[in-house]
């Protein structure tokens, strides 16, 4: 049994068999993804694809699930608008408003771009996994572009089907506004939102696709900023655009802005009525079963992870100067996750400040070290902390109720999005306000791995897990689980320029494949604690107390963490003595280097 190819075919069929038939991977795999596939090649309500985070969460929509269709000759029939915007009308056909048979539903509309801060590696490969798109452009024909195919056109008339007001947007603080110049659009004096504004990408400079992805039912499992995978009928009629109303039609429209925000232009923001979803688990395409994965490489012979690990541990000891603790620390907060959660803390974060980089260097090395970063991550951001940067930038989402919509902001990421913050870029100046609330939210998501999201009456705080690494010159003034000054070897200091090209000639694509396939294995692998061992960290940390009184509970949990990821590291499932004194014997040497700093840049704990 073939997939359903419309609306109709679907509810005409068993809906849970063809759900069933989803989960067959090659299924899934023959469905074309909207995030590479152009649209003109598309047809309106085809079945597609679109992998992206959860931006936004409207409001409950109300729509005709079933409507009574009224010809003039006085005959009737019924009429299905699940997974459909528009009402479907023959020439001389009218919706019978007041029928008995006529049946309301609700569905959500959930605002989703594609992954933010996604690497172009990451991207091509996502790509190159989608080879759907020429088995689909089969069955469409070149000049169809994302009209209705004309069997479908023949004497039908498209009206707008019942939606609430809900979906809508909000000012970006840089928002596009424009003037209608057509004199059948909206009117002369009506300001048009800009499309950055619509798209609303977390990333302005990066900007990612947008769709309204349509849900029927498990609404409670779809949360902010997670990553998911959907399959539904496309929707891209033209009459979905609300700029081109006509006046008569908008006259009593209370919000205009919010009116345009909730109905943009499908050619811009197509619509996706989902009945097939996948929570992604990570974002490295290399790995994700949801995509077609190239023979070649699943017959390609792998390197153990312990073999792995060594080729990587040194390919940073080479970018960092030749300084082989820091090489660990940042391999450990590579891989790290917040794999926990209590009240009070979120476990397993392991933010990173790299400090004491030389002077010498200072002006290209961080871009240049983040380049590396950049081949190894299947998403990640670099921000330079200019006093311009701080204070222009908007850092937390923001509701804007003018329009209805959650308004992004640099730091609303997907989970495991890495972000650089390079501190060595801040100049002497003042941090106005939004600079110093820039610092605030940054200090919060380091602190406590959460996102505020200000609502103007109230603030939100959700969960996120974005690994961070702040790279200075002295000590950061943002917080972080460990602060390591850089113990730079002289030599190295002054070939820093050829070790870095070394690097990125030493990451031939097979390695390349071998290190991110790695880090994201690291990162999700399960690892344990026996009981025998947690009665002997019990008493290595009474043990610490009574030689260092300053030795606190924050203490005992960074080495936790630390020795728990030194073990993934190595390929290990659970801790063992080794390890968890190979992390004791890191974090003295640490804290050594930590003391031969300024008294004012090492007085703090970390």
């Amino acid at each position: 049994m073939d997939l359903p190819s419309t609306p109709e075919d679907l509810e005409s069929r068993d809906i849970a068999g063809c759900k069933e038939l989803l989960q067959d991977s090659s299924r899934w795999h023959s469905i074309p993804l909207l995030n590479h596939t152009p649209l003109h090649m598309l047809r309106d309500q085809s079945l597609v694809r679109f992998r992206g985070m959860v931006q936004d969460m409207m409001d409950p929509e109300i729509y005709l699930e079933r409507y009574e269709v009224k010809s003039a000759d006085g005959s009737t029939r019924l009429q299905q608008g699940k997974y459909r915007d528009c009402l479907r009308l023959a020439k001389d056909e009218q919706l019978d408003y007041n029928a008995a048979n006529n049946v309301h539903g609700e569905r959500r509309t959930l605002f989703v771009v594609s992954l933010p801060g996604q690497n172009d590696w990451a991207k091509e490969h996502e790509k190159l996994c989608g080879a759907q798109l020429e088995i689909f452009s089969q069955q469409t024909s070149v000049g169809s572009g994302i009209k209705r195919a004309l069997d479908e056109q023949e004497h039908m008339d498209v009206d707008k089907a019942d939606e609430s007001t809900s979906c809508s947007s909000l000012k970006r603080q840089c928002k596009e506004v424009e003037k209608t110049s057509s004199a059948t659009a909206i009117d002369k004096s009506f300001a048009v939102l800009g499309s950055e504004y619509l798209l609303n990408s977390p990333l302005p400079d990066r900007p990612s696709m947008a769709c309204m992805i349509k849900v029927y039912e498990d609404f409670d499992k779809y949360t902010l900023n997670s990553l998911m995978d959907f399959v539904g009928f496309l929707s891209v009629d033209p009459a979905l655009d609300a700029s081109t109303l006509d006046v008569e039609a908008i006259k009593d429209v209370e919000s205009l802005n919010e009116l345009q925000a909730q109905n943009p232009s499908p050619f811009l923001i197509p619509r996706l009525h989902v009945f097939g979803v996948k929570s992604l688990a990570h974002a490295n395409p290399l790995l994700d079963q949801s995509l077609l994965q190239s023979r070649e490489q699943e017959m390609t012979a792998q390197p153990s992870l312990e073999t792995v690990h060594k080729d990587l541990r040194m390919l940073l000891k080479l970018c960092l100067f030749e300084d082989e603790l820091a090489a660990e620390y940042l391999l450990s907060h590579l891989i790290s996750t917040v794999y926990s959660r209590s009240e009070m803390q979120s476990i397993g974060k392991f933010a990173l400040n790299i400090c004491n980089l030389p002077k010498d260097c200072l002006q290209e090395y961080t871009r240049r070290l983040y380049e590396v970063l950049d081949l190894l991550l299947p998403a990640s951001h670099y921000l330079p902390m200019t006093l311009d940067t701080m204070n222009t930038t908007a850092f937390a989402p923001k509701k804007d109720y003018e329009t209805n919509k959650l308004v992004s902001g640099l730091l609303q990421l997907a989970p495991h999005t890495h972000l650089v913050l390079d501190e060595t870029q801040m100049q002497q100046g003042k941090l106005e306000a939004n600079g110093v609330h820039a610092i605030q939210h940054l200090a919060h998501l380091i602190n406590n791995q959460q996102l505020k999201c200000d609502f103007q009456y109230y603030q939100i705080d959700y969960n996120v897990d974005i690994p961070v690494l702040v790279l200075s010159e002295g000590r950061s003034m943002l917080p972080s689980d460990f602060v390591l000054p850089i113990n730079a070897d002289a030599k190295a200091v002054t070939i820093y320029e050829e070790s870095l090209k070394a690097a990125l000639h030493y990451l031939q694509p097979q390695r390349l494949q071998q290190f991110r396939s790695y880090l994201t294995l690291a990162r999700i692998g399960q690892f344990t604690v026996s009981e025998d061992l947690t009665e002997m960290i019990q008493q290595d940390f009474v043990d610490m107390r009574k030689a260092n009184v300053k030795s606190n509970a924050d203490d005992l949990h960074g080495l936790l963490v630390l020795s728990r990821l030194l073990g993934i590291a190595r390929a290990k499932q659970a801790l063992d003595k080794e390890t968890w004194h190979l992390a004791t014997e890191y974090e003295s040497k640490r804290r050594q280097r930590l003391q031969s700093l300024p008294k004012s840049s090492s007085q703090l704990r970390n």
